[in-house]
Order: structure tokens, then sequence, then C-alpha cells
């Protein structure tokens, strides 16, 4: 058989500790791969004393050895890319922008927050950044791409065709649009700092495939903002899911071989929408203190609550998974009891599975006997009883194996079970 990439998946809805887990995956990888996304997303990596929040570069770029690829599937901010660029050095030769991501560009942002403002009580709760109104863009193929920096001049041209035909539209939203000049002058100057890294990564990947590397692949956000398959409207813009992978990066599916999903011990969510297992009251503010859980990007308050076995089953199915990473095992230490949402409540019926609008479903919950500490634990028997039937039990309702718990945000702090 050809050699497969493994892949990474969040199973919930975002900020499941994705970061950490590629990290550690990506020590033992040859290309770590980003399919899906914009800098909406976040990954925060503990290295020690030092902390870093990615967003557009994948998180193989603190492995020294591996190469990294922002694929097709990706809406790529360059402004923000060129500021996340300066944490590191000598990046030449080891990061790779496809020539065929979409260009998310700052009238992008100020739509995206025109919108949500129009919309008021009935906002999706986005970021800002502009991520709907580029993949907007790109379907409606109004678009431009990476591999269009290259002669600024010609996409000067471009967008400022755009900006006409659409100058009634801007003007009832409020967006200021740049002048020629001053366009031209920001993209002259994307390109010259972007040009050594824009390639052909569909030719990169395919010919790392062919030479047997080990390749690593990953997206943002989690499966239940997938445009497609989470909980329409209040979802993302991409396909989050792991056959986003493939259209993301221009491999086949038969190209995918591991699947790993990300799930925390509990759950969180950032924005508006429905969120079944949400706790609004002191257990799910002590969930959000223990697992600092404020956004990456934005610095929200995320809301928090148990873990939902039902989604988790859905989405193990979705993707694939053949093994869980259970993140922040640590953050349910001291609790007396710990709940899981076994199944939901719509029109008095109880189901067992995600309908096609969560906003009336009720969660069914299960109670299991807390523990005292798990924190920093490297070794699954040294694990509490009580902590160890928890992960038997959630395993059995989800259809999985957790196969990486992780204890502490560190990376030695990783439980890998054979």
């Amino acid at each position: 058989m050809a050699n497969q990439a493994d892949l990474i998946v969040g199973l919930q809805w975002g900020d499941e500790g994705k970061g950490k887990i590629v990290d550690h995956m990506a020590q033992t990888h040859d290309y770590v791969c980003r399919f899906a996304g914009g800098h909406n997303a976040g990954h925060t990596i503990v290295i020690g004393d030092q902390t870093y929040a990615l967003h557009l570069i994948p998180s193989g770029v603190l492995n020294p050895e591996a190469k990294n690829v922002v694929g097709n599937g990706v809406v790529l901010s360059p402004v923000d890319f060129i500021k996340e660029m300066e944490q590191f050095d000598d990046l030449e030769g080891r990061l790779f922008i496809s020539d065929k991501a979409h260009l998310l560009l700052p009238h992008h942002a100020l739509i995206d927050q025109a919108r949500e403002r129009m919309k008021g009580d009935k906002a999706i709760g986005t970021t800002g950044k502009g991520i709907g109104p580029a993949y907007g863009d790109k379907v409606a193929r109004v678009g431009h791409r990476v591999g269009e920096l290259l002669d600024p001049a010609k996409l000067t041209a471009k967008l400022m065709a755009y900006f006409e035909m659409y100058q009634g539209i801007f003007d009832v939203m409020g967006v200021e649009l740049p002048s020629e000049a001053e366009l031209l002058a920001e993209l002259a100057g994307y390109k010259n700092v972007l040009e050594p890294y824009i390639t052909d990564t569909t030719l990169l990947v395919w010919d790392a495939l062919d030479q047997g590397k080990k390749i690593l692949l990953e997206g943002a956000q989690g499966t239940m903002l997938d445009i497609d398959h989470g909980t329409y409207p209040y979802v993302t813009s991409s396909t989050t899911v792991s056959a986003g992978a493939a259209s993301g990066l221009g491999i086949a599916p038969r190209d995918i071989g591991r699947v790993t999903g990300i799930a925390k011990a509990y759950c969180t969510r950032v924005g508006n929408g429905p969120f079944p297992s949400e706790d609004h009251g002191e257990a799910g503010q002590r969930l959000r203190d223990n697992g600092h859980e404020y956004g990456t990007t934005t610095g929200r308050p995320r809301r928090c609550g148990w873990f939902d076995a039902v989604a988790a089953r859905h989405a193990v199915r979705i993707n694939g998974v053949d093994q869980i990473a259970l993140m922040k095992l640590d953050v349910l230490d001291g609790f007396d009891e710990v709940k899981v949402c076994v199944a939901y409540e719509v029109d008095g019926k109880r189901i067992d599975y995600v309908p096609y609008d969560l906003e009336e479903a009720t969660p069914v919950y299960e109670s299991f006997p807390g523990w005292d500490k798990t924190e920093g634990v490297q070794t699954f028997d040294d694990l509490p009883e009580t902590a160890r039937s928890y992960i038997t039990a959630l395993e059995a309702m989800v259809g999985a194996k957790m196969g990486i718990i992780s204890t502490s945000p560190e990376r030695e702090d990783t439980i890998v079970r054979k």
C-alpha cells in the first residue's frame, strides 16, 4: 500500500487542544499540513517557559526538522500571517504556502464585523476576522488567490474593479476601502515577504507521499462547527471534518491513514448557537477557571459544560476516527462528581443521535464519581481508579479508544496507550 498521511481532527466545537497533540506528533513527522480555516483558529502550545499561540502556521513549526504546508483550503490573511512568522527564525525551506489558497484581505474583516452588527441579537458570534466573507468570495468566484500576490499591479486592478462593482453595498455597510495607491503598496509589501514561501503545495505533498515521508494533516475548529455537519448556521465557513483534508490539500481519500480525534474531557464552545451540555452554574464557571477557557484568538470566555457523548459519537463516525486524544483530564480534578451527556430529550422523546436542529435538545446525564488529582500523571495505571473508569465509560459510549490522554499543558504530561 502507498504511504498514507496521519490526520488530526477536532471532535467538538473547536478549542479541543489540537495544538498540543499536533506538536506532540510533529516530533516524529516530516511534514505538517494545514488543510482548512483561517486565522480565527488558534493553537496554544506550551514548551517549558515558552507559550506559542499559532493561528495560521502549522504546529510543526516548533519541530526544526519538519516542513510546514498551508494548503489550498485555507483562507490566508497576509498581514496576520506575516506577524505570526515574526516569532520564528529561518522559515525558508520549511514553510510553504499554497498558491491556490484564497486571500483574506482587510475589507473581508470589515464586512464580517458589519454583518454581525446588522444582525443584532441574531448574530452568529463570529470572531470578526473575515473568514466567512473570504470563503463567500471564493465560492462566488470573485475571490483572489495567494498566487496572484506575485503580480501586485495586476491584482490591484482586479480588486479595484471588484470594489467598484460592490461600492453600493460597501457604502451601506460602512466599509472603508483603500485607495488604489494604498492597495498597491499593501499588496507589494505582502509579496516582498511571502514570495519565497508561495508554491504549488499539491505537488509538494504528492512528492512527499511518493517518497514515503511521514505526513501529519491538521485542520482547524471542530466537527460540530463544520459547514455541513455542524450546528448550522452557528458554524465556521469551511469543511472541518477529515474529508476536508482531501480537498483542502489536493490529495485522495485513500492517501489518509490513521485518524486521531481530539476531544476535551468536558466541552466548551465559543460564540452563539446550541450547546446542550452547557452548565450555566458553578460547575461551568469552575471548568472555565480551571481550564483557563478563554479564546486564543479573541480572548472571549468560552462557554463550558460536561462531555457530550452523543456529539462525540457523531463526530467519531463522520471522521472515521481510529483513536481519540482526550485533553485536559486534569481540569476535572477535585470534582465530587463528573457528568456525561448520554442522550438528548427532544419534544419529550429520548434520542441518542444528533438531530437536524439542536436548539430544543436538553441533555440526559449520567454521573460518575470524581477524583482528586490526575495533573502530571504520565502512565494510565497511575491515574486514580475513578478517572480510569470514566475514560473506559467514554470509550464505550463514543466507540473509539482513548489512545492519548493529556494531564497538563506540558509536552511530557501525555499518556500514550498501546
